[in-house]
């Protein structure tokens, strides 16, 4: 649009430049330019605890959003309800009981959400990092955080519904299937209005953001991200998300795709790993080991089934670090759960429903994988009363000692 404002300036004759540029401004106020979706059907969102009052939008509990009613009046429990204004033929009001009826809000009408806390777990360090889980409609999610973290966000990883026709996502609380003649524009719409707070919230210097998506929508995608980041750097990779191949069409497809939007200071980090080449002699550059629960699940995971497993792991609570390996208590004394042993917190086999387990290997084969550092101390869980401890297998061990694994 900027070129042709600008080729309008080089015509000579001033009156027909004035027309040009009169003609293009119109044109400009009623067509869309770049890409085109309906947007002709806003979105709606139900306010399970509000009770209806007068001048609220409803529906019934069970029914449609779109079905809409306004509320004339509320007494004894029902609600007096008519037609919105907007809607063609209002018709004559109608009595509903309120028990029956839920209040819809649209999509710009005021709403003022909040967080309530419900619950915590804590795996890890009293110092942090803490992280906060968000039940709640997306888009209103997002617009609470931008009051505090506007212009703040440094990554942004994005799954929304693929659209792919198999009723995989609602719409104003209804499916959207492969019949729906509007489903892209549904679609579009509805990324689009939860794309900008996502624009809002990202950091304008070195954020990133990340949308994955499969064929269905990636190039309408790609479009709609290139039209509200016109100044990010825009690159697609490619996700194998199944070797074997799953059958679309005439082809099998194995991948999916992720959409990268980099703005203008934030780029890749070099790795070593380029995540495409097989190395030789079997070494991985992985950087990170996978450790294994060293308390037993499964069959013989009680105390009494192998009573000389069950001992305390003494955890230095300073250093977070596991530092040793008491002996196994006799199956007919208890533990004292909160007892310090040689000035150690004690670390005993509880399982998860707060019954006796034991640990997968015995004192003497945990003191020597201690040694050695191949023993991982998690979080405290308080439900349980004790520690979560994980340490390498025996495998693993082996690989690291050969040389076949490496990590950082």
């Amino acid at each position: 649009m900027a070129a042709i404002d600008d080729l309008i300036t080089h015509i000579q004759d001033p009156r027909l430049r004035a027309d040009f540029a009169r003609e293009w401004a119109e044109a400009k106020k009623t067509r869309k330019f770049g890409l085109v979706f309906d947007r002709h059907l806003p979105e709606l969102v139900p306010i399970p605890q509000a009770r209806p009052r007068r001048g609220d939008l409803v529906a019934k509990k069970g029914g449609s959003l779109a079905d809409l009613w306004r509320v004339r009046r509320v007494a004894g429990g029902i609600a007096q309800v008519v037609r919105p204004e907007d809607t063609p033929a209002a018709g004559d009001p109608w009595e509903l009981p309120l028990d029956e009826l839920i209040v819809v809000r649209r999509f710009g009408e005021p709403i003022y959400p909040a967080l309530v806390p419900i619950d915590r777990v804590q795996n890890g360090p009293p110092a942090g990092p803490w992280h906060c889980l968000i039940e709640a409609d997306n888009f209103h999610a997002l617009q609470l955080l931008g009051y505090l973290y506007a212009g703040k966000v440094d990554c942004i990883y994005i799954d929304p519904p693929y659209n792919t026709g198999a009723r995989d996502w609602k719409y104003n609380n209804d499916y959207v299937d492969g019949n729906d003649a509007w489903r892209h524009s549904k679609w579009l719409s509805f990324m689009e209005k939860r794309l900008r707070l996502a624009q809002r919230l990202l950091n304008p210097d070195t954020g990133v953001l990340i949308v994955t998506i499969d064929e269905h929508e990636v190039h309408h995608l790609g479009m709609l991200l290139r039209q509200l980041l016109p100044d990010a750097y825009q690159q697609m990779v490619t996700i194998v998300v199944n070797p074997k191949g799953v059958t679309q069409g005439r082809f099998s497809r194995v991948e999916e795709y992720a959409l990268f939007c980099f703005m203008k200071n934030a780029f890749v980090k070099g790795l070593e790993d380029d995540l495409l080449t097989v190395l030789s002699r079997g070494v991985s550059t992985r950087s990170k080991p996978r450790w294994k629960g060293l308390l037993r699940s499964g069959t013989n995971a009680r105390r009494i089934d192998r009573d000389k497993m069950f001992f305390p792991v003494l955890v230095d609570d300073e250093r977070f670090a596991v530092v040793g390996a008491g002996d196994f208590l006799p199956l007919d004394q208890l533990p004292t759960l909160d007892a310090r042993i040689n000035g150690y917190m004690a670390a005993w086999p509880i399982r998860s429903d707060g019954s006796l387990g034991n640990w997968g290997v015995s004192p003497s084969s945990l003191r020597q994988l201690i040694e050695k550092g191949y023993v991982s101390l998690g979080g405290y869980d308080e439900k349980r009363g004790t520690w979560g401890i994980s340490y390498l297998s025996a495998k693993l061990q082996k690989q690291i000692e050969t040389g076949a694994k490496y990590f950082k």
